[in-house]
């Protein structure tokens, strides 16, 4: 079976308060987790031989957790920042990784209490942090063949943000990418476009939408709701849609990445 991520976040915490009180934190990781993660096993699957579980903790630049089997083994990759967690987030993780193994649905109560623990203020600035030292950004400079990303923000800047917004790093991809057109990443402070619109067949208006549209995520942060993550909050969906030509601009979005 090929490896499937699951993208997430964590914490390194001693101590988290969950219902019930205070819950201290795995003092053997590696091995209080394998047992742990057998027994959800033993709860998921109660007439199958139950495997060997090789888990191992990872510096991964974002906070990932991978989960696959191999030989008959099952194999996780988890994130080091999860390594002081208390009992409960672990139990929540093991339910998650192991239905997604085993398509099966993950029971809401431990979607929950993970995405509570998540969506917690210092665990969310704890990320960034992370992302921060460990990750990278790999762009090339604004200037693209055709068009000039610095000075569309700019000029985007004055029209919809009455020049408020303070530009943050701007860059081509590397790659002509059909399925990441555009992202901001709030950790490095920078906006990336697809190489694929530095192009004359790319009318300009599509390529403002996009940026436009990145640049809402300056304007609106994620907002964090009840153990949600909302990228596209209200406010951000309302003035999207101030955009001239924004359905236009949508449609050729879709065009261009069927082509």
């Amino acid at each position: 079976m090929a490896e499937e991520p699951i993208s997430d976040f964590g914490f390194r915490i001693s101590d988290f308060k969950l219902e019930g009180g205070s819950q201290p934190a795995i003092r053997n990781p590696q091995s209080e987790i394998r047992n742990l993660f057998a027994s959800v096993f033993r709860e998921l699957k109660p007439r199958t031989t139950r495997p060997d579980f090789d888990i191992q903790f990872r510096p991964f630049a974002d906070v990932n957790h991978t989960i696959r089997l191999r030989e008959g083994r099952v194999v996780a990759r988890l994130s080091d920042l999860l390594q002081g967690a208390p009992p409960p987030v672990w139990e929540a993780l093991a339910f998650i990784l192991l239905c997604k193994l085993y398509r099966r649905p993950v029971p809401a109560c431990h979607e929950a209490r993970y995405r509570r623990f998540l969506g917690r203020k210092e665990v969310r600035r704890q990320v960034e942090l992370v992302r921060q030292a460990r990750g990278c950004k790999h762009l090339d400079p604004p200037q693209g063949t055709v068009y000039n990303l610095e000075r569309i923000f700019q000029e985007l800047n004055a029209r919809f943000f009455h020049g408020l917004l303070g530009m943050p790093v701007l860059g081509w991809s590397r790659s002509r990418s059909r399925t990441m057109l555009g992202h901001f990443d709030s950790a490095h402070n920078t906006i990336t476009i697809s190489r694929l619109f530095d192009s004359q067949a790319v009318p300009r208006y599509v390529l403002e939408y996009l940026m436009y549209h990145e640049m809402l995520h300056l304007r609106y942060p994620v907002v964090h709701c009840a153990g949600r993550r909302r990228v596209h909050p209200a406010e951000f969906q309302r003035d999207e849609q101030l955009f001239p030509r924004y359905q236009e601009a949508r449609r050729a979005l879709k065009a261009l990445q069927l082509q």
